[in-house]
């Protein structure tokens, strides 16, 4: 069965009603759940200021689970993106990351992988942009239900949504059986607008005032599903292709954040 992450906590639509009373309440809470509004974030660069997948790979060498000579090619890779080498370099140091990273999961237990797993929550849980948490903060105000979508571990993806209070969440999927890992994954890479389908599928929503919040271009097939598509830190391709769809685009830089709308063919100050 696909699998492609784990509930972050069961709603009382969910629960099971054990009188006629019960019932009718879980008809009446999933009527209402109906009629609110829904927003989705991208967690990696867009909530969180890093990217969480590759804080846990660096928490595996930290440990002493993965060797820090094999990992070396990574980090030299990191390093020609941090002297922003190229275009491509986060790209080309992003592949060859998960490309060790996989191979190397299968020399690790499942507990380990927990282990690195709630040490970055712990260091980054509160890392966060202000635009976004505060953005978070005003939805459940008003009564969004929230969900996230990542293509970092489920594992790290679930414990950040929890924390913010997130209704659901999905994340990359990593199988593992008798607490080893089987080398199979199922990841919402490229197909973010089909997980998010099952999601509001899932709690019974429809896309009015939906709003989504993504930071890369494999979020841009979740800000075109919403009504309301917000463009966060965005790299070069998510900006140009909000730009010409006209979306909004933000920016936070220290201790500044800037609204951006598109009028003309350009952006001004919102």
């Amino acid at each position: 069965m696909k699998k492609y992450g784990e509930r972050v906590s069961q709603p009382a639509t969910q629960q099971s009603a054990k009188s006629a009373g019960g019932v009718a309440s879980s008809a009446r809470q999933q009527a209402s759940t109906a009629q609110r509004p829904f927003a989705v974030f991208d967690i990696d660069g867009t909530l969180v200021r890093w990217q969480l997948y590759h804080a846990i790979a660096d928490e595996l060498v930290k440990l002493g689970y993965i060797n820090s000579r094999a990992f070396q090619s990574v980090k030299d890779a990191r390093m020609q993106w941090k002297k922003r080498s190229g275009p491509e370099a986060f790209q080309v140091y992003e592949r060859k990351l998960v490309w060790a990273y996989e191979k190397m999961l299968l020399k690790l237990t499942f507990n380990q992988f927990q282990e690195a797993a709630e040490n970055v929550f712990k260091k980054y849980k509160d890392q966060v942009y202000t635009y976004t948490r505060e953005l978070i903060w005003k939805l459940k105000k008003d009564g969004y239900v929230l969900f996230a979508i990542s293509n970092s571990q489920i594992e790290i993806v679930s414990r950040i949504a929890d924390y913010y209070g997130f209704d659901d969440c999905i994340g990359t999927y990593y199988h593992h059986e008798g607490g080893r890992f089987t080398g199979a994954a199922t990841i919402p890479l490229g197909a973010k607008h089909l997980v998010l389908a099952e999601l509001v599928k899932k709690h019974g929503l429809g896309y009015s005032q939906s709003l989504a919040v993504g930071d890369s271009s494999s979020d841009i097939t979740i800000l075109e599903a919403v009504e309301i598509p917000i463009a966060f830190n965005p790299e070069r391709k998510l900006f140009e292709h909000a730009q010409n769809k006209g979306w909004k685009v933000v920016v936070e830089r220290k201790n500044m954040i800037y609204e951006l709308k598109a009028e003309d063919g350009r952006y001004i100050l919102a």
